[in-house]
């Protein structure tokens, strides 16, 4: 078991709405998102508020904290250029440059715990909201 694993902890009805956000997504028709904070005090990962989930690149943007990380778990349909649509399913490490170093140092320590545990496929990194809005480019690969 890794050290991760013993610090961080998610109650099971986390892993369950983990477990159900990326089977209901993988075949939406529009972008879905939720966000994931960490407990300062018991270092449980659980979502910011259990009863969301955004459709909006632009409402999530709204809803980030100006200067603490977060997780952002989202499925995004994209047509493909053959007419394909596909839906990743990625995690997005949203580091804010305002935030301070011991929550930056709480994130960056459960990133690939809260990725395995989500099976996100991916892990982008960001920095502001504006990030979140223009997504789409990033994947794309458009970076």
């Amino acid at each position: 078991m890794s050290s991760e694993q013993r610090l961080y902890t998610f109650s099971t009805e986390t892993k369950d709405l983990l477990r159900k956000f990326r089977l209901t997504t993988s075949r939406a028709k529009d972008p879905q998102a939720v966000i994931y904070q960490i407990n300062k005090s018991t270092l449980e990962i659980h979502p910011a508020s259990p009863a969301t989930t955004y459709t909006s690149m632009e409402d999530l943007a709204d809803d980030l904290p100006d200067n603490s990380p977060r997780y952002i778990l989202l499925s995004y349909p994209l047509q493909q250029d053959s007419g394909r649509l596909s839906v990743p399913y990625v995690m997005l490490n949203y580091l804010p440059p305002t935030s301070s170093a011991e929550p930056r140092m709480l994130y960056a320590g459960a990133k690939e715990l809260m990725r395995n545990t989500a099976e996100a496929g991916r892990v982008l990194e960001i920095g502001d909201a504006e990030e979140v809005v223009g997504i789409e480019g990033r994947l794309r690969g458009e970076e």
